[in-house]
This record gives C-alpha cells, structure tokens and sequence, in this order.
C-alpha cells in the first residue's frame, strides 16, 4: 500500500461525504451566516478547494507564489456557484490529484518550495499529500462543528470509517 496515496483517498471521500450531506440538506443552510472559524460553510468549502488547487499546482510545477494567487483569485467566482456546481469542482481537482499520483510513483521525491511567506523548504511530495490531507480534515472538522451549529449533523468522515468502507468512491491508479 502507498500510504500517501491512500490517504489521499481518504481525503477524497471524506470530501464527497460532506458534499453528500450538505446536498440532502436544505439548501439556505449552505450559505446561512454564522459566528464561526467561517462565516459559512461555503466559504470553509472553498477554503479547503482553493488551498488543494494551489498545492496540486505547485506538485505540478508551478512556483509557489503565482500558484497561491491564482488559487485564490478564484475565491469570489467560486463563491457565486451552488453547492453542486462546487462538488464538480471538486471531483475535477480529485481527478487532477489522481492523474499526478498515477505519474508520479515516487513520491519520496524532494523539491524545493519557495513559500513567499516562510522561506525556502526542500520538502517530500509525500509530505505535500499528507498536508493536503491533514488541511482537510481540520477544516471538514470546522465544517462538521458549524453544521451543528445550524441545527444538522454533519457526516461521518473519521479515518476509521473509511477503513469499513467495503468500496470508496474513488481508488487512485496504483
């Protein structure tokens, strides 16, 4: 098993599960404003999508400062869309996420980051996926907590539930 693969598979479905959920809710409750880490839970959403965008960019090559400005200059087109039209999005990066998995067998491989706010880090692809993980299920775990606090529940997305899966949603090429 690649752990960092199959992590990000996790990450994917913990994703589409939320997605699920929100979508058999009533739909307000998607951009209802509340006194959170996010004032919605369309912006926790986008917050999770721009950061993954940005990081699948720079896993492609792209220098990390234009990949974080064009990620994030994408934050108020993506907030006028609905709810589905965002899962697509989602779905689309998952695939972007998969077919770079799928080229890139090796991802203890080390490149260089040149983060304008940090510094400079020689840094593991593997680490950038556990990352892209891990930023993720914070923010799932933000938007479970603000789901509560609109009255719903929000859906399973613990890493042990994955493992009982008998078949997620997506498996990545090997």
């Amino acid at each position: 098993m690649n752990y960092p693969v199959k992590m990000y598979e996790y990450h994917v479905w913990a994703n589409q599960a939320i997605f699920n959920r929100l979508l058999e809710l009533p739909g307000e409750l998607y951009n209802q404003k509340i006194t959170s880490i996010f004032p919605t839970v369309s912006e926790a959403l986008i917050h999770i999508y721009t950061a993954d965008l940005g990081w699948i960019n720079i896993l492609s090559g792209m220098d990390m400062k234009q990949a974080l400005t064009e990620a994030f200059q994408l934050r108020e087109e993506l907030e006028s869309i609905s709810l589905e039209d965002l899962n697509l999005r989602f779905i689309e990066l998952s695939e972007r996420f998969a077919a770079f998995l799928g080229q890139n067998p090796d991802l203890e491989r080390i490149i260089r980051l040149d983060n304008p706010y940090a510094g400079i880090r020689d840094t593991r692809l593997s680490e950038i996926i556990l990352h892209v993980v891990n930023h993720g299920t914070y923010h799932r775990g933000n938007i479970a907590a603000m789901m509560r606090q609109l009255g719903s529940s929000s859906a399973m997305t613990d890493y042990a539930f994955f493992w009982y899966q008998s078949e997620p949603e997506l498996v990545l090429p090997k």
